[in-house]
């Protein structure tokens, strides 16, 4: 039987490893972080978990082992951010290349300077263009869930992709709700047999070269595009891979969440405002109010932000005159939020042209309120009526 315990974000990320039996967790603590780590590292002391737990010097070396463990055939797991993101960044682009189904946690902190280690996603949009899939959750039963569905579409042959499960830290890293842990029995079928290493293997009865010397002649040439247009396939692959198991994990368990992106009360909206990760909750607080006093707004959630939804989010936006884009990071290029540049490139997808309000806010563990998303909402409503704001709009 289901069974529902208070728990905060770092320890519904571990339920998750536990839920989907990972072989082996390589951790190095970082704040805000530290509790997934330490809950599977408890999980494994205690016997609850049937895993080997490495305990290294650094976040390079944390994924490193996980690459030869994956290559190896285990299931692997770990978590990380901000600054150990950073020094895990050399074998985090190497990890999609080599094509590993490696889950791991991206408890979302702001930026390295001025120094910072409460919630934001920077981190996260920094390492967005290395071949993860990377997927947003909105509250810890999502998280909890979405570990597990990882598995399933990262280990999928269509797919074979790392998946990072990006939370926001603080705002769900450390804050307790209730969630429903399903029945282990019922995980193993949803997942089915292990068979991590089909495709590339650490196997003595079939040696091969996993990471051979390409480019420079044509036939180097032709491997490397080789291997750069079968990654880009399967990222597509997996916005037709995601939907299908988030619905297939849905008639399982009855737990309802978004593959791609969520439509809230956008249906007779004539404007809306777009959200990622924890501010969400506020974010439909706001368009509930809104709504109450006659105004006709919606919601957009980015579920998955990589690959990026393009054809889903150009349909929902055609549904309405403006739109506000809320970000919790920095584009620097841009002057922008990351969320919104990528709106930006969606437009010619979409048919007919629609404003687009930047947003940023949220940074550095600063709450996204209502009544931020109720200025994100009107600014969107005068949009609509053709009152563009020139610049990005800061939330403070």
């Amino acid at each position: 039987m289901p069974k529902r315990i208070v728990m905060d974000g770092n320890e519904a990320a571990a339920w998750g490893a536990k839920l989907a039996k990972v072989d082996m967790a390589a951790v190095y603590p970082i704040t805000p972080q530290s509790g997934v780590a330490e809950t599977v590292a408890s999980m494994i002391a205690d016997g609850e978990l049937n895993a080997d737990l490495l305990d290294v010097e650094g976040e390079h070396t944390v994924l490193s082992v996980l690459q030869g463990g994956a290559l190896a055939g285990a299931r692997t797991f770990t978590a990380s951010c901000g600054q150990g993101l950073a020094f895990m960044f050399e074998p985090y682009f190497r990890s999609p290349n080599l094509r590993l189904p490696i889950v791991m946690c991206i408890v979302c902190r702001d930026g390295i300077t001025p120094q910072c280690v409460w919630g934001g996603q920077q981190d996260a949009m920094t390492v967005k263009e290395c071949g993860w899939i990377h997927m947003h959750c909105e509250n810890n039963q999502e998280i909890t869930d979405t570990v597990v569905m990882a598995y399933k579409i990262a280990e999928h042959r269509d797919v074979m992709l790392p998946v990072s499960v990006c939370f926001d830290g603080n705002f769900l890293s450390y804050a307790a709700e209730p969630v429903e842990i399903v029945d282990e029995e019922l995980v193993d079928k949803f997942l089915g047999e292990k068979n991590i290493n089909w495709h590339v293997a650490m196997d003595p009865e079939r040696p091969m070269a996993v990471d051979p010397l390409t480019g420079l002649n044509p036939a180097g040439g032709k491997m490397f595009f080789r291997y750069r247009q079968g990654h880009c396939k399967g990222m597509q692959n997996a916005l037709k891979v995601i939907p299908q198991v988030h619905e297939e994990w849905k008639k399982l368990t009855g737990h309802d969440f978004p593959g791609i992106i969520e439509e809230y009360r956008l249906d007779d909206a004539e404007y809306a405002i777009m959200t990622i990760g924890s501010m969400t909750g506020a974010g439909k607080d706001a368009v509930d109010i809104a709504r109450d006093q006659g105004k006709k707004v919606g919601l957009i959630k980015i579920k998955t932000f990589r690959p990026f939804p393009v054809q889903a989010l150009a349909k929902a936006l055609s549904k309405v005159k403006a739109v506000s884009v809320v970000d919790r990071s920095v584009s620097y290029g841009w002057n922008c939020g990351p969320l919104c540049q990528e709106v930006w490139a969606v437009t010619p997808f979409i048919d007919k042209k629609i404003p687009i309000v930047s947003h940023i806010g949220g940074l550095a563990g600063i709450d996204l309120t209502t009544d931020h998303m109720a200025q994100a909402i009107e600014n969107a409503a005068q949009a609509a009526k053709g009152k563009v704001p020139e610049e990005t709009i800061w939330l403070l």
